[in-house]
């Protein structure tokens, strides 16, 4: 069966070129013109990744990619004509997977489908097959094969791009890892100003975990270095 992608943006044209694009590719296109028909087709469940624009009638990317996040972790590219990395950074905080900048050029957004496609189908069904292990650290447990993290025995919801991060720093606890080495490890590509992109994952998968945030417990920042997966005393 074809992976299916949805494609998102307002001008006819754009979707038009990027579903020849991506058919070439052989993917299954699904188009929307706006938020709100994206979202509606999303509840058939056949969507793999989201395409989606920012500036759109009805319902924005961002909003719409807010309502995506709220129920479904599969994968989403914001592309946009807006090339300045707070926008850059708004889109991945807001849950995005990848940015890709207007014009763009077609082998690479190819490629960037590829690679979020590849990474979201090796993570499987999180809830297929035995336990073959796991990595306890403080208040986490980390199921090794399933790829599931839980924060005080509650499973957190983490995408696949987020688990990918996850599952390299609780292999490695202590280890400080640059921001390159974490982006050409998850992304399998060769870090470009990749600070951003890293910082912001790390800022998302905090929220989900830590206690307050604001005063990390496990995730640290290495100042000038990278970051790391603090090790903690196991809970009584």
């Amino acid at each position: 069966m074809k992976e299916c992608v949805l494609v998102v943006d307002d001008d006819r044209e754009i979707v038009k070129a990027i579903s020849i694009l991506l058919e070439g590719e052989g993917y299954e296109v699904l188009k929307a013109y706006d938020g709100l028909k994206a979202l509606d087709i999303l509840t058939t469940g056949r969507v793999q990744l989201v395409l989606i624009d920012v500036m759109m009638p009805k319902l924005d990317g961002l909003s719409a990619l807010m309502r995506i996040r709220q129920k479904a972790n599969i994968p989403v590219i914001v592309l946009s004509a807006k090339s300045e990395d707070t926008d850059k950074v708004l889109g991945l905080s807001m849950g995005a997977d990848d940015y890709v900048s207007k014009p763009y050029n077609p082998a690479e957004l190819a490629a960037r489908v590829k690679s979020q496609l590849r990474r979201y189908t090796l993570l499987g069904d999180i809830h297929a097959g035995e336990r073959a292990g796991e990595i306890t650290n403080g208040r986490l447990t980390y199921h090794t094969d399933e790829r599931i993290l839980y924060a005080d025995g509650e499973a957190v919801k983490l995408t696949a791009t987020e688990t990918k991060i996850v599952d390299l720093l609780m292999r490695n606890l202590g280890r400080i890892f640059p921001a390159e080495e974490i982006y050409r490890r998850v992304w399998e590509e060769e870090a470009f100003a990749s600070e951003n992109t890293v910082m912001v994952h790390i800022r998302r998968i905090r929220e989900k975990l830590e206690l307050n945030p604001k005063e990390p417990e496990y995730i640290k920042v290495v100042w000038g270095i990278g970051y790391k997966m603090e090790k903690q005393e196991k809970c009584r």
